[in-house]
């Protein structure tokens, strides 16, 4: 996106998406500036993944910040106490501690060791036009499957969309711009996973 509108910034698109947030009526230029920079597209993004988010961690949708505060500072003091226990619950067991924790390796449609298998599914889906429904489908993919995808795996899910390899190579990026996905590089090429989700974990 930013490769085709040099003039949109992050900072630009957050602050378009907290007018939109707060009811704010859009100028001209707001509108012109949204046409370029999908704020809609970014604040849909968001609020699934707030939903997604309170879904991991078995909350009510309907959840308040302060009450969100409130679990967020019990999780705290349970998890303080389970790793003065001597359970620690690690992210990436792998690579905070390879000498302490054997991880279990889930084994997902799509994702590989780090050899990289690609494995195209039973039935592959259409790689949308427009860049909004481009996201969405590449953030749904990462969100559902789980699991961390290189950009060839991703392309593997999709009918014909070794033609628009750039296509969904900027989808993986400008999500993991916008924080909704992250992204290593140990031990290979790049790996995508769903940001939050991790956290959540």
């Amino acid at each position: 996106m930013q490769a085709d509108h040099p003039d949109i910034t992050i900072t630009g698109m957050y602050n378009l998406l907290e007018k939109l947030r707060a009811g704010e009526d859009f100028t001209d230029n707001d509108r012109a500036y949204n046409n370029r920079a999908l704020a809609c597209t970014l604040k849909q993004i968001h609020d699934d993944l707030d939903l997604a988010v309170l879904d991991a961690y078995g909350w009510p949708h309907d959840i308040t910040n302060k009450q969100i505060l409130e679990n967020l500072v019990a999780l705290s003091a349970e998890r303080t106490e389970e790793e003065r226990n001597g359970h620690v619950r690690w992210l990436r067991p792998e690579y905070q501690a390879p000498n302490e924790v054997q991880p279990t390796q889930q084994v997902l449609t799509g994702v590989a060791d780090p050899e990289e298998i690609v494995i195209a599914p039973v039935e592959q889906q259409a790689f949308p036009n427009s860049f909004k429904e481009q996201l969405a489908v590449v953030r749904d993919l990462l969100r559902t499957q789980g699991g961390e995808w290189t950009v060839a795996q991703v392309i593997a899910q999709f009918k014909n969309s070794s033609r628009k390899q750039k296509a969904i190579q900027d989808c993986l990026e400008s999500l993991t711009e916008l924080g909704v996905i992250a992204v290593h590089t140990e031990d290979g090429p790049p790996r995508w996973y769903i940001a939050d989700l991790q956290k959540a974990a």
